[in-house]
């Protein structure tokens, strides 16, 4: 009974990395839809979205049925429990790579400049790191991997202050401005993806340390740029 309780832990596990993999992908593909605005592309990854949505449910099922039929001791129960928010936060990125590439259809026919596209990249580029990282971590059960999550999450919420201002900047051309207003959709976007990769690295310091705590305090104002 023992070794198929554990059969189906590791097949959730499995499930959950596979889930992991195919954000990442709808990740970088919602970025170089958006850089290239690329239509096909971005159609690609809002279908690609029931891929991922797909690997959800399989692990939301099959943690109702392992529940239904085992009793989990303490240190499995946290497992199972992480594994059923990871899988919940995992999906919430993927529903933000959605945005990312339907918003890339909807911008008008402007030209802002190089920075964006940069700055869009680098954030991009960010958040495929902290969710690389948070997979990784939660794997090998790394505290150190997913405490480091933290401070990539700075990284990421710096390039959205540099690209809001950049939007601020923009002319007063409606074109110019619709293409500001949308591009604050897709920065707030991807800063909630490396949200929900810290809330991921909250869930592995949980199942490690059987203490639920938070990394950051979300009263107190976030540091200033040097």
């Amino acid at each position: 009974m023992r070794t198929t309780f554990q059969d189906d832990l590791d097949l959730l596990e499995a499930t959950l990395q596979e889930e992991g993999s195919l954000v990442l992908r709808a990740l970088r593909g919602s970025i170089n839809a958006l850089d290239q605005r690329d239509h096909e592309l971005a159609d690609e990854v809002i279908a690609f979205d029931d891929d991922v949505d797909a690997r959800y449910i399989a692990i939301e099922e099959g943690i109702q049925s392992l529940l239904a039929r085992q009793t989990p001791v303490a240190s499995d129960l946290r497992l199972v429990l992480a594994i059923l928010h990871v899988n919940l936060h995992l999906e919430r990125i993927g529903d933000y790579c959605v945005t990312v590439a339907k918003l890339s259809k909807l911008v008008p026919e402007v030209n802002p400049g190089p920075r964006f596209v940069e700055g869009f990249e680098e954030m991009g580029s960010r958040c495929e790191e902290m969710i690389r990282v948070a997979l990784a971590s939660f794997q090998n059960r790394d505290l150190a991997g997913a405490e480091s999550l933290v401070d990539l999450d700075e990284l990421v919420d710096r390039a959205n202050r540099r690209i809001v201002e950049r939007i601020l900047d923009l002319g007063g051309d409606p074109a110019m401005r619709e293409y500001g207003l949308r591009m604050v959709v897709v920065s707030r976007a991807l800063e909630r993806i490396g949200d929900h990769a810290v809330d991921i690295g909250e869930q592995i310091a949980y199942l490690l340390t059987a203490e639920f705590r938070e990394f950051t305090d979300a009263s107190h104002p976030a540091p200033r740029e040097a």
